[in-house]
């Protein structure tokens, strides 16, 4: 009798020592630390081609989780350094990679009545091919400078846990490299060494079944998408975007839809008329995609327990949707 009270007592202790650590779980803290970056260039001569990349550093030169994220039409490496400051100041290493040819040089030399004829040609097949061989170069850049040690990288990434993201365009490309199949599932970009992906408004495929599509990405994903998330250059409406959560029957996935957002509503700008204080999807976009890295690159529990219960709402308006699919209901 006395080891079953004893175990009970050791049971009991650890479930309240684990409620205390969900309702002390806060993906919005960080310490007050100035974060750096270094801008570096990968060569990838086999394609002609030279990859700029902003990396933000954490404080720790522990080896940490890396993040890589990948602009949308007409960025650079330079964009949402909001989300490069606070994921590097929750300890991630968050590498952003620049995509020649539907960067920023796209539009900055041309008129400004040009402007978005040339970014819908920059939307093209060829322009895509070349972000989905551009990942797997940055992954084995970061690789080389993990081990060299006159790298100012070394020893300072946890390749092992590698995230990745991206908005609109680079949404495009993060699900070809979570998995997704491609022109009618003749071919897929699926890099094995990338174990999580938060997709920024996301895309249908223009052609093919996108439950065929969808069917091989086995990876946790977080879908983020707004009610009047409609593409600039495009016919994809917001309505469309919602569709990829629902084919993601493979992978833990979850989704928010946040209310009277647009599809420029995930830059790192503030803008007129969405709050008093500017961008108010600035926080939740920080608090939800901290919270996911957290449990599915880090692995907290606490983290995990923040997204599944009333942590993830309670960073959202009542207007705002927030679900998740049967398996990251079931996921541990």
């Amino acid at each position: 009798m006395k080891s079953l009270a004893t175990l009970a007592c050791t049971i009991l202790a650890a479930t309240m020592a684990f409620a205390e650590a969900i309702d002390r779980y806060d993906p919005l803290e960080v310490e007050d630390t100035k974060i750096e970056s270094k801008t570096f260039d990968m060569n990838y001569p086999k394609a002609d081609r030279v990859l700029p990349v902003r990396i933000y550093l954490p404080k720790s030169e522990s080896p940490a989780p890396v993040i890589l994220f990948s602009h949308g039409l007409g960025g650079s490496r330079d964009n949402n350094p909001n989300l490069g400051n606070h994921w590097a100041a929750r300890g991630y290493v968050v590498v952003f990679v620049q995509h020649p040819g539907s960067d920023e040089r796209v539009w900055k030399e041309v008129p400004l009545g040009q402007r978005m004829n040339a970014l819908g040609k920059a939307a093209s097949t060829e322009n895509f091919t070349r972000r989905g061989e551009d990942i797997p170069v940055v992954i084995d850049y970061l690789t080389k400078w993990n081990v060299d040690k006159d790298h100012p990288l070394h020893g300072r990434l946890d390749l092992k846990h590698i995230g990745m993201s991206g908005h609109s365009f680079g949404a495009n490309t993060t699900q070809a490299i979570a998995g997704q199949k491609l022109t009618g599932g003749r071919f897929s970009f699926r890099e094995p060494r990338i174990s999580a992906a938060v997709m920024m408004s996301p895309n249908i495929p223009v052609r093919g079944d996108p439950a065929e599509a969808f069917a091989t990405i086995t990876i946790p994903c977080l879908l983020m998408t707004g009610t009047l998330d409609d593409s600039p250059i495009s016919n994809t409406k917001a309505a469309d975007r919602k569709k990829v959560f629902s084919n993601l029957t493979a992978a833990p996935a979850w989704q928010v839809v946040f209310d009277k957002a647009t599809h420029m509503s995930f830059g790192d700008r503030d803008l007129k008329g969405e709050s008093e204080n500017g961008n108010r999807y600035h926080k939740p976009i920080l608090a939800l995609t901290t919270a996911f890295w957290d449990a599915e690159l880090k692995g907290e529990s606490a983290a995990k327990a923040w997204l599944k219960g009333p942590g993830a709402k309670s960073a959202l308006t009542s207007e705002d949707q927030w679900e998740m699919n049967q398996l990251a209901n079931k996921s541990d």
